[in-house]
């Protein structure tokens, strides 16, 4: 079986340089660097290529859903993704199997998400090296929490404090800027901004955080100069 060989010498290959962080995400907690699919297709294809390597995706499961996000629908996909690396010298292979979720307004969630799920099965099998790359898509939106349809929705002008009263956990505003201050790297900051994006915060908290994500942001940034 000489796929592992092939994975390897693909693998020893990106050992030297990996794949930089040249892009920035724009968006619900902007200001971190990330490694776009058009960056793994353009490093990958020529290495697949010496290497006699090649990959076949296949989609096992598709899950979606909608949520809003402000005045727009956002359709939530997550799929189930099986890869074949496959030797093209001998036929042997390996199927490495990764989720990726996505959101879009229109029709692109489901290609997000497949494209998502082949960036990490990448990144996982020939162990690409990066620092803090935490986020698939260079755009975060900022949606709603999904609810039942039975539930009312939380009125837009609401505070944290009000959220917490009406019996969510979610973190009090005060709370989520200590962690903030308190965040060692991006891959942390990141971690805030998902939490934050998945719960119910008033238009005039998440302005906040957003700025106090980017000031802690740029405060790493410059400690590493």
């Amino acid at each position: 079986m000489k796929v592992y060989q092939a994975i390897n010498a693909v693998q020893r290959a990106l050992s030297k340089e990996g794949i930089s962080k040249d892009r920035m995400a724009s968006g619900f907690g902007a200001g971190y660097a990330f490694r776009g699919i058009d960056d793994v297709y353009n490093t990958l294809s020529p290495l697949l290529s010496e290497h006699g390597l090649v990959i076949i995706p296949r989609c096992v499961e598709r899950h979606e859903s909608q949520r809003q996000s402000g005045p727009k629908t956002l359709y939530f996909v997550v799929v189930k993704m099986e890869f074949d690396f496959v030797c093209a010298e001998d036929g042997s292979k390996h199927t490495a199997c990764t989720y990726g979720e996505a959101m879009d307004s229109g029709d692109k969630a489901t290609n997000k998400a497949m494209s998502i799920a082949y960036k990490y099965a990448c990144f996982q099998t020939f162990a690409i090296p990066t620092e803090g790359d935490n986020d698939p898509d260079a755009t975060i939106h900022e949606p709603a929490p999904a609810r039942k349809p039975s539930q009312k929705p939380v009125k837009q002008n609401m505070q944290s404090s009000d959220l917490n009263n009406n019996g969510s956990n979610a973190k009090s505003l005060p709370s989520i800027l200590a962690d903030i201050q308190k965040a060692a790297d991006v891959t942390a900051l990141a971690a805030i901004r998902d939490y934050v994006a998945a719960r119910q915060y008033s238009e005039l908290d998440v302005g906040e955080i957003k700025n106090a994500l980017k000031s802690r942001h740029d405060n790493l940034m410059h400690k590493k100069v």
